[in-house]
């Protein structure tokens, strides 16, 4: 059994990844840890992009990914199998293809819990993966 579970490095990923830790552990299952990074500034790669933008850029895919690559350690330190994911992308998109790609067979996203106006405004990823999935969607309240 494989479950995919989507963080962001908010206050909330440690609650994510103990409850889909708490999952595995039941199914006997293997973690995928995604997370989607924001995609390329558009001005990446063209002229008008300064060696300094894209050491930024850089800089930050590479902090993420030595978070990413810890909290995976950690559920491997409890004794689980997990994978660590990298993924840029738009989240939503990008979690439901990762599901499938890896064949999740349940989907781990956090709920912020936003009014409805930041709802609106923003979008929400739990509500846009519960919408969209073809697998079960286990959503962890993080308020």
């Amino acid at each position: 059994m494989n479950i995919l579970v989507g963080i962001d490095f908010g206050e909330s990923s440690h609650r994510i990844t103990q409850a889909a830790a708490l999952l595995a552990r039941g199914l006997e299952a293997k973690i995928w840890l995604l997370h989607v990074a924001e995609p390329d500034p558009e001005f990446v790669g063209y002229e008008a992009d300064s060696p300094q933008m894209r050491d930024v850029v850089a800089k930050r895919y590479h902090v993420q990914h030595q978070d990413l690559q810890a909290l995976a350690q950690d559920l491997r330190n409890d004794g689980l199998d997990c994978v660590a994911l990298l993924v840029q992308g738009a989240t939503v998109t990008t979690l439901l293809e990762e599901a499938t790609k890896v064949a999740a067979d349940i989907i781990v996203v956090g709920s912020h819990g936003k009014g409805v106006v930041k709802r609106v405004l923003l979008g929400s990823t739990s509500e846009g993966v519960l919408h969209h999935a073809n697998v079960p969607v286990y959503v962890v309240p993080v308020r």
